[in-house]
C-alpha cells in the first residue's frame, strides 16, 4: 500500500518517455508528406495538404524497390549462414570449458569491439580481389563475420540454461551428441534461436558503412540509398524522410508479429525453480 503514490509519478515519467522516443518519427512521417517548400520553414507549419509524391517518387519512379530487395537478400543470407553457426559454436561453448573455449570466447568479443572502420579496408580489398565489388553475396559474407561473435555469445548464453542432463539422457539411449543437440537441445532453446535472427537481422539490415564501401549501385542496400537524397539539394530531403519511413515499416511489422519470441527469448532462463 506504501507503494501506491509511486504509481502516478512513474506512469508519468513514462509517458514522457514514450512521447520523447515517438516524436522523432512523427517529425519525420510529418516531413515525409509535406511540400518540399514547407517541410524545413521555420517556424514548423502545421497546418498543410498532405501529399505523397516523396513516396511515389521512391517506390513508383525511383528504385526503392530495388534496394529493398538487396536490403532483404543480405539480411536473409546473414541470418540463414550466422543462426546455424551461432548454435554450433555457442553450444560447444557451453559444453566444453577450459582454456581454449575461454580463449576463443574472448577473442569473439575483442573482435565485436573493434570499430567498423578497422574491418573497411581489409574488406573492400578482399572485395576487389575475389571479383565480388558490388555484391550482394559480398556484404553478406562481411556482416555475417562482423556480427559472427555476437550471435555466439547471445546463444551460448542461453544454451547454459539447458541442462546437460538432458542431452546426456538421450546419449545413454543411443543418440549421438549431434541427434541429441538437434532433438533434444534445438527445441528447448527455439525461442532463443528465433531472438537471435531477428537481433541478427536488425544489425545487417541497418548496417550503414559496410555496405556504403562494398557497394556501387547493383547491390546498394536501403541505408545507403536513402543516405544518398538531400545529400546536395533540400528538395530530395522529404524522399529522405519518406526512405526512413519506409525502411522502417518491415522492421515495425516483424516486431509486432514477432515480439512473443522476442520476449520469451530475452526473459530465457530469467526464472528458475
Amino acid at each position: 500500500m506504501k507503494r501506491k503514490p509511486l504509481i502516478a509519478p512513474t506512469y508519468l515519467l513514462l509517458s514522457l518517455w514514450l512521447v520523447s522516443s515517438l516524436l522523432p518519427v512523427v517529425w519525420t512521417f510529418l516531413t515525409s508528406i509535406k511540400d518540399p517548400a514547407i517541410a524545413f520553414a521555420m517556424p514548423p507549419v502545421w497546418s498543410f495538404t498532405p501529399t505523397l509524391e516523396a513516396y511515389d517518387a521512391l517506390w513508383v519512379r525511383g528504385q526503392f524497390p530495388h534496394y529493398l530487395l538487396n536490403s532483404a537478400i543480405i539480411s536473409l543470407v546473414t541470418v540463414a549462414v550466422s543462426i546455424p553457426i551461432g548454435s554450433l559454436a555457442g553450444y560447444a561453448l557451453s559444453r566444453f570449458s577450459g582454456a581454449a573455449g575461454f580463449a576463443l570466447l574472448t577473442m569473439a568479443l575483442v573482435f565485436r569491439m573493434f570499430p567498423r572502420i578497422v574491418f573497411v579496408i581489409p574488406f573492400y580489398y578482399i572485395s576487389r580481389l575475389l571479383g565480388l565489388y558490388d555484391t550482394r553475396l559480398m556484404v553478406a559474407l562481411a556482416m555475417i563475420s562482423i556480427n559472427q561473435p555476437f550471435t555466439i555469445w547471445l546463444l551460448r548464453g542461453f544454451f547454459l540454461e539447458i541442462p546437460k542432463s538432458m542431452e546426456e539422457s538421450a546419449m545413454v539411449d543411443g543418440c549421438s551428441r549431434f541427434v541429441a543437440f538437434v532433438r533434444i537441445v534445438v527445441p528447448l532453446v527455439r525461442p532463443g534461436m528465433i531472438t537471435a535472427a531477428i537481433f541478427s537481422l536488425f544489425l545487417s539490415y541497418n548496417d550503414l558503412l559496410i555496405p556504403l564501401v562494398l557497394t556501387g549501385t547493383r547491390a546498394m542496400p536501403l541505408p545507403v540509398a536513402i543516405a544518398q537524397y538531400g545529400a546536395e539539394d533540400i528538395k530530395y530531403w522529404t524522399m529522405s524522410a519518406a526512405g526512413c519511413i519506409s525502411i522502417a515499416l518491415p522492421i515495425l511489422i516483424i516486431v509486432v508479429f514477432a515480439q512473443r519470441y522476442l520476449i520469451k527469448g530475452i526473459t530465457f532462463g530469467a526464472v528458475k525453480g
